[in-house]
């Protein structure tokens, strides 16, 4: 119940920011930057990335690196903002459908930079998740769980809310976890592909999260229970609603 009233929130909000007036093209553009640093920051902060958000703005605005951060911790920034930028333009094309390719664009852009040789390529190793008693599959499942996994995003378009599919598909990526890393931003990036599809905002989910989030995807991927990971990104799928609503000057 509790899923279906935001699933029903944030909706509203969506369909309020549907009938507003058209936002000129120099708006919309501010707005993508906006969002392109907002979650570029979130993403890379729940995975321990130390940059700030102030310094992730300055990165990516300005091209300044600030402070004696870890160069990765740049290069995960600039990595995350040209796989964010692939996904938008991904989301706002009519023909794009979700595919084995894309996912494997999206994290050879945010990948690339850090390591060549793994970027946009399945791993071939087991690997194994700090923190959790699940195991991902083995490496030599992954190319036909992969395959799968796009025919149930595919399939549960006609089964699922918009915000259920995009969260499922999230926790579907990171079960199988097909990259020896980043795949939780790469989960996230599609995450939004499928949100911006059906009409929602670019959606972060904040690092004072991280807990609940973390704590939501462990209890979906060892008790099989995914409502409490459902229904945090449908919060925080809400919560970006209305601050684009606020944003557009569109409160109540």
């Amino acid at each position: 119940m509790i899923k279906q009233n935001l699933f029903q929130e944030a909706d509203t909000y969506r369909d309020r920011l549907k009938t507003a007036r058209a936002i000129p093209a120099d708006e919309r553009a501010s707005l993508d930057r906006y969002f392109r640093i907002g979650l570029s920051y979130s993403s890379n902060a729940l995975e321990g990335n130390a940059l700030t958000l102030e310094e992730t703005k300055l990165l990516l605005v300005k091209g300044t690196v600030s402070g004696e951060k870890p160069l990765k911790a740049y290069l995960e920034v600039v990595g995350h903002a040209n796989a964010y930028d692939y996904m938008l333009s991904c989301a706002r094309d009519p023909k794009a459908a979700p595919t084995e390719d894309m996912i494997k664009k999206l994290h050879f852009l945010f990948y690339q930079k850090i390591d060549l040789d793994s970027a946009g390529v399945y791993r071939d190793m087991p690997v194994y998740i700090p923190g959790t008693e699940y195991i991902p599959p083995l490496s030599e499942d992954v190319p036909h769980l992969m395959s799968h996994f796009i025919d149930q995003i595919q399939s549960s378009a006609a089964t699922l809310h918009p915000i259920e599919r995009a969260a499922m598909a999230l926790k579907r990526l990171l079960d199988i976890h097909p990259f020896t890393d980043g795949n939780g931003r790469t989960g996230r990036l599609l995450m939004n592909y499928l949100l911006i599809r059906d009409g929602y905002s670019a959606v972060s989910i904040s690092p004072d999260r991280k807990e609940a989030y973390v704590k939501a995807l462990i209890e979906a991927q060892t008790r099989k229970n995914p409502d409490p990971f459902i229904e945090l990104i449908a919060q925080c799928v809400l919560d970006t609603e209305k601050d684009y609503c606020r944003l557009l000057k569109l409160e109540d």
